[in-house]
């Protein structure tokens, strides 16, 4: 089955009222698709109904909801992911989840897009969308998903997968950059690893919400895709920033000290992941379009008391 962009599709989404998915349901609305978005909670089945979309429930540790939504759509996106604190738990509750939807989806050609990340890929380089992590390594243990999720595509689903850069950041963020501001007010400075010279790559949510849409409507099967705005933001460069608006001083963390001083982020804090999404924009025509990390930290949102 071939899928016009411009087809109003019904899309089964996952994870919709996250930070990510509570963009990607008005992208997918204001792009005419129709949305069926799974909820587990009371709360987000109201945020989700009132934003527009139909609401089942469901969650990913009942993969039969998982089955039957996807059964129901002309297209998938799993954006759900369980608790990291869990450990390979998390990403075997998220395997069997993709297996259940991969199956209703089976010999069909609809779409089904997940998501993953970026760490694990390349040394030394720039990652490309033509990287693949290593089987046995940590991070695949921890998101066994993404080894899974191309090679559906010889199961006839039109498979693809977004990996998104590690500071996914815009308004409503409560992930990493958050985490580096409290443990700066906490620390009375604002650190970064080292020399600082590690790069983060980074995307604006609403930008990485137009790539999800993209893939489901154009990415052939068996694709693998970046949402990477900026190669790599120097973490200096972050620590200055947020040490400027918080009126502290941006210091260097020895990466001896870098556990110690930002507890489980000092082991990615410090490291060195520029990625590349040259291809990912040559393939789908995604150029993002909203401000980068530091531009985005200069608004003020991050630094608002209530986000403390």
């Amino acid at each position: 089955m071939t899928t016009s962009p411009l087809s109003s599709l019904h899309v089964f989404v996952t994870g919709a009222s996250g930070f990510i998915g509570s963009a990607l349901v008005p992208e997918l609305l204001a792009a005419g698709h129709q949305v069926t978005a799974l909820a587990r909670s009371d709360a987000s089945a109201t945020a989700l109904a009132a934003a527009g979309a139909r609401v089942v429930r469901g969650s990913l540790d009942n993969p039969e909801s998982l089955r039957a939504g996807a059964a129901a759509a002309d297209g998938v996106i799993h954006l759900a992911f369980g608790n990291f604190a869990d450990g390979p738990a998390a990403g075997q509750t998220d395997l069997h989840g993709i297996e259940a939807m991969a199956a209703a989806l089976q010999d069909s050609g609809r779409p089904l897009v997940t998501a993953s990340g970026l760490l694990g890929l390349a040394a030394g380089r720039a990652a490309t969308e033509q990287d693949e992590p290593d089987p046995v390594s940590a991070v695949a243990a921890a998101r066994p998903g993404a080894l899974v999720t191309p090679a559906l595509a010889a199961r006839g689903v039109r498979s693809s997968i977004v990996r998104l850069a590690p500071s996914v950041h815009g308004e409503g963020d409560h992930a990493l950059i958050p985490q580096l501001i409290a443990i700066a007010r906490e620390k009375g400075v604002s650190g970064y690893v080292g020399d600082g010279s590690g790069r983060w790559p980074a995307v604006h949510r609403l930008d990485a919400a137009r790539l999800f849409r993209l893939a489901l409507e154009q990415a052939p099967a068996g694709s693998t895709l970046h949402a990477v705005a900026e190669e790599g933001v120097p973490t200096r460069d972050i620590a200055v920033s947020i040490g400027r608006h918080l009126d502290m001083p941006a210091v260097s963390i020895s990466p001896e000290q870098a556990t110690q001083h930002f507890g489980w982020l000092g082991m990615v804090f410090g490291a060195d992941i520029p990625a590349t999404s040259t291809l990912t924009r040559q393939l789908l025509g995604w150029q993002p379009v909203h401000p980068g990390l530091l531009e985005d930290l200069d608004k003020g949102h991050y630094f608002d008391a209530r986000q403390a």
